[in-house]
């Protein structure tokens, strides 16, 4: 069918304004508003059948009910619903009424066209909408997790702005003992600081069982920056509460709902951070990033480099101490779920490699031991053995206990590719 015979027919329908007639052909001479097709082709109709010009008021509309002469009032009232906030990309999405649905397939059967033919009402009210927006607001429109999705409802007369969360990427280092990455809820009384009437004895009624963490040194800095109403930390895995994080330092991503604020000058919040957590914790390389760092971070495959000082129950010497990390190195451990962690963790064995591994003998029966492995190679265990769950281990290969007094991780790195990914971080 023509388009001049769609026009005729669908103007023999009722009042049909611009827009809804033009939508009825909008596949048809790109560049035109789907109202600029309707006037045109209002106006060959009526040069075809040399009649005078009678053009159709919006507001006349049998189809759309108005609805297309309303682009600029909802462009405003989604403009004022997202307030203050700083935002450089949006999307828009519209609820259709009912009515205005069973009006636009009516036409398309009275016309003679499938039911798909053309574009859906909806599809050009967000269009339509969405450029205004821009234009009031100085942003672009994205289609790809926008900082605000504005969504319509013509029935409700309601517009919605949600607010996207923002997100900011960095390293830390912990360089305190006893800090837990993030908080850790006291188990006895499920963080609640109560025992019944009384204060929790576990926890002293704090709900907690450490007083800091990483999450709390850095979370809230980044929340009140960028003036959100909540913020979650994410870490590449975690080191034990026990172990100290340096070198460089463990990748992690904060992530701020609701900002009003997202463009931030990141050295100076990493200073923020530094200054407030006192020595405790420190963090570099802040950069703003995108939704996808964090399934970046919390998946990336990593490797880690951990320092542990080791003490033995028995004298050990220098080449059979060497000899037997010679024997772990470049091996597959087998790792039971070990004896510290199998109240949270399922009971599996997991096989994970050991790079590297080398050592300082600092007295006969201690030393320092560096060790370059897979990540979830748990370290301690595989010093110690853990009554057997970790095989081999180096208390197992050198027949001699073994125990880690103290561990520090070196190094969090990407196994085959950096973490730092350009793909992943947004400019201000």
């Amino acid at each position: 069918m023509d388009v001049l015979s769609v026009a005729a027919r669908a103007t023999g329908t009722g009042p049909v304004c611009d827009a809804c007639l033009g939508r009825l052909v909008a596949d048809r001479s790109f560049g035109l508003s789907n109202a600029e097709r309707g006037s045109a082709l209002r106006t060959a109709l009526a040069l075809r059948d040399d009649e005078d010009y009678e053009p159709v008021e919006t507001t006349d509309c049998w189809v759309c009910e108005g609805r297309c002469a309303e682009f600029d009032a909802w462009a405003e009232r989604a403009a004022d619903a997202v307030g203050d906030a700083e935002f450089a990309t949006y999307n828009v999405g519209t609820r259709t009424p009912p009515l205005v649905e069973e009006n636009e397939a009516l036409l398309r059967e009275e016309v003679g066209l499938d039911a798909d033919a053309g574009e859906p009402f909806n599809s050009e009210f967000n269009r339509e909408v969405g450029k205004r927006v821009g234009r009031l607001t100085d942003t672009e429109v994205s289609f790809d997790r926008p900082d605000v999705q504005f969504t319509i409802d013509l029935a409700d007369d309601s517009v919605d702005a949600k607010v996207n969360s923002t997100f900011v990427y960095g390293r830390y280092r912990k360089l305190k003992r006893d800090i837990p990455q993030t908080e850790w809820p006291c188990r006895e009384c499920n963080g609640s600081g109560r025992q019944g009437a009384d204060p929790c004895d576990h926890c002293g009624g704090s709900g907690y069982l450490y007083d800091d963490s990483v999450e709390e040194y850095t979370a809230p800095v980044v929340e009140d920056v960028m003036d959100g109403t909540e913020a979650t930390f994410h870490g590449a895995g975690r080191e034990d509460v026990d172990a100290l994080m340096l070198g460089t330092g463990r990748p992690f991503v904060i992530e701020v709902e609701e900002p009003r604020r997202r463009r931030v000058d990141t050295d100076r919040l990493q200073s923020d951070i530094n200054a407030f957590a006192d020595g405790a914790v420190e963090v570099e390389g802040l950069r703003l990033a995108t939704y996808d760092m964090v399934e970046r971070v919390k998946e990336h495959d990593a490797s880690k480099r951990y320092r542990a000082e080791v003490a033995f129950d028995a004298d050990v010497d220098v080449d059979a101490l060497a000899d037997a990390l010679g024997r772990l190195e470049g091996t597959t451990i087998e790792q039971y779920t070990p004896n510290r962690v199998d109240h949270r963790r399922a009971g599996l064995t997991r096989e994970r490699d050991v790079y590297e591994a080398t050592a300082e003998l600092d007295g006969p029966r201690r030393a320092t031991v560096e060790v370059h492995g897979a990540g979830g190679l748990y370290i301690k265990e595989l010093i110690s053995g853990d009554e057997g769950r970790t095989e081999p281990s180096l208390a197992g290969v050198l027949g001699v206990g073994a125990e880690v007094t103290a561990l520090d991780v070196l190094a969090v790195e990407g196994e085959d590719e950096p973490f730092e990914d350009e793909t992943f971080f947004r400019e201000n």
